[in-house]
Formats: structure tokens, sequence, C-alpha cells
């Protein structure tokens, strides 16, 4: 387990649109980058009784955000180690494959 903070930059543009969470593992926050693409479809289709996607539209969604990025803390330096859009699709890409591979 290793506290991981998620930051996300919706538009490079506009600084008011900074958002963070922190989460007590990698997983966690995997699961958040999920989370915050859910609410983003809900709120694009907010007519739709259900809510589906494939990792492609996921992956999509993360490029079209301004700056994605998850500090990981590195307990041994006891620093937090940066990491960037492609680690976190890489991520996920693993994440998602065990949990459907589970069902």
């Amino acid at each position: 387990m290793s506290h991981s903070i998620l930051l996300i930059q919706p538009d490079l543009r506009y600084l008011d649109g900074r958002i963070w969470a922190d989460y007590d593992s990698i997983e966690a926050c995997l699961d958040g980058v999920c989370r915050v693409f859910e609410e983003h479809l809900k709120t694009s289709n907010p007519q739709a009784p259900t809510i589906t996607y494939d990792i492609a539209q996921l992956f999509d969604f993360i490029e079209s955000l301004g700056d994605l990025s998850c500090l990981v803390l590195n307990r041994p330096s006891g620093t937090y180690v940066p990491h960037n859009k492609d680690w976190i699709k890489e991520r996920l890409y693993v994440l998602l494959r065990k949990q459907s591979d589970g069902m």
C-alpha cells in the first residue's frame, strides 16, 4: 500500500479547475480516475439509465484532460514520486484486465 495523490487539471487555461484527492493505495487512486470519468459520463448523458464504457473511451478522456498526474509515496525515501498519464493508463489497463479476468 502506497499513499497516492491524484492531481487533475481539466483545462490548462484555467487554474481554478484544479482538483486533487488522496488515497491509501495506488489501486484506490486508479479507481478514483475511473470514478471521475464515470461522473463525467453521467453529467454528459443525464438521461441514460446506466453508464457503460470501454477502456478506449477512458483513455480518450484521460488524454483530453489538460493534466493528470499521480504522486505515489516512496516509503524508504519519504518522498512522492510523480507519474504521468501514460503510467496511469498502463496501471489502469492492468487493473481493469485483472478485474475482467476475475469475473
